[in-house]
């Protein structure tokens, strides 16, 4: 008996899952680039916001648009701008200095005293200037290194530190002045004076070094492995540990960094006035905070950039330009009103790391 020839087996069809793939994939890459996209509208928030203060100035005052007020607010941001590079490495690295507008006035008065003394003894005016130039970095490395022995080593919070020597500075420096004003002999003032009244291609001395300082900022941050390091301790310093990142090494760098930042801004400022007192550098630790956070970088550490400082420090130096050219509030307020900027940046930050 012939048996029937047996059947191909029935195969079940499979669902197709292309679409259900691509709709998942799409899924995925819309929720990853809409973080992307509100990450670079963060980013460029500051620069939107200097164009819209510098529109506004216009329209309030013609004289704000002209290149004679642009250099003199890009001058006067060079000394807040050189020391909020140095802050801005700190504040990245999940520290702060509230010292850095004493640690200027005392670096001023060291160099006057320093540069009326050895211009006599040693016989050469301009070599005295030049020393004391030189000596305003040296002292303003040596105290960043004395901040941050204190805090890695003395195991103290940076607030307590800073907080400490912003006293301690200020009160040597009116030691040394007498409870008056130290004052450059015209001698050197006018030897000295062109640091900060020269120019170079029509552009104030200041601003050519606050632009190299913000250009060799920029490149440690962002293309060396201490700049790295600075940015892992600033998100987890535990982390950073296990990863043998030598953390206290990092921190004693980043606050000398600050110090030695502080002192270029000093050099440059003793020959604008040529001279100092108890009221020198008061409130710079306020303006380059500001700086820092309105450019930006979390004020929990972890993420920071060195552009978005130099806009957050035109910015403020235009805010204050705009007040000073304009009756829309009083001159005097101009502290108040970095202050309410910090806050509110703060509070915006509040859910960020």
């Amino acid at each position: 008996m012939r048996t029937p020839p047996a059947l191909p087996p029935q195969t079940m069809s499979q669902p197709d899952p292309t679409p259900t793939s691509a709709a998942a994939e799409g899924a995925a890459h819309r929720a990853d680039t809409a973080p992307r996209w509100t990450e670079r509208l963060h980013g460029l928030g500051p620069i939107i916001g200097l164009v819209l203060l510098c529109i506004a100035g216009a329209l309030l005052n013609s004289d704000f648009a002209t290149p004679e007020n642009a250099m003199n607010v890009l001058t006067r941001t060079a000394f807040i701008g050189i020391i909020a590079v140095g802050m801005c490495f700190v504040i990245i690295s999940g520290g702060i200095d509230l010292s850095v507008g004493s640690m200027a006035a005392l670096i001023a008065g060291s160099v006057i005293m320093f540069i009326n003394w050895a211009g006599p003894a040693s016989g050469s005016p301009l070599m005295a200037v030049v020393m004391g130039a030189a000596l305003a970095v040296v002292l303003g490395a040596v105290f960043g290194l004395a901040h941050g022995l204190l805090i890695t080593k003395g195991r103290i919070e940076p607030f307590i530190v800073t907080l400490g020597t912003l006293g301690i500075f200020r009160a040597y420096l009116t030691y040394f002045a007498d409870g008056g004003a130290l004052t450059l002999d015209n001698e050197f003032a006018d030897l000295y004076a062109p640091v900060y009244y020269g120019s170079l291609l029509g552009i104030p001395v200041p601003v050519w070094i606050f632009a190299l300082v913000a250009v060799i900022g920029g490149v440690i941050l962002n293309r060396t492995a201490y700049g790295r390091y600075v940015q892992a301790i600033g998100s987890n310093e535990q982390v950073a540990r296990y990863a043998a990142v030598d953390v206290d090494r990092v921190k004693i760098l980043t606050y000398a960094l600050l110090g030695v930042c502080v002192g270029i801004a000093t050099l440059l400022y003793v020959p604008r006035l040529g001279s100092a007192s108890p009221t020198t550098g008061l409130l710079w630790e306020l303006e380059a905070i500001a700086a820092v956070i309105v450019g930006g970088t979390a004020l929990k550490g972890g993420a920071g950039s060195i552009t978005g400082t130099v806009v957050g420090a035109i910015l403020l130096s235009v805010i204050s330009n705009i007040l000073n050219l304009t009756s829309i509030i009083s001159v005097y307020l101009n502290a108040a009103v970095q202050g309410f900027v910090i806050i509110i940046v703060a509070f915006l930050q509040r859910g960020k790391r």
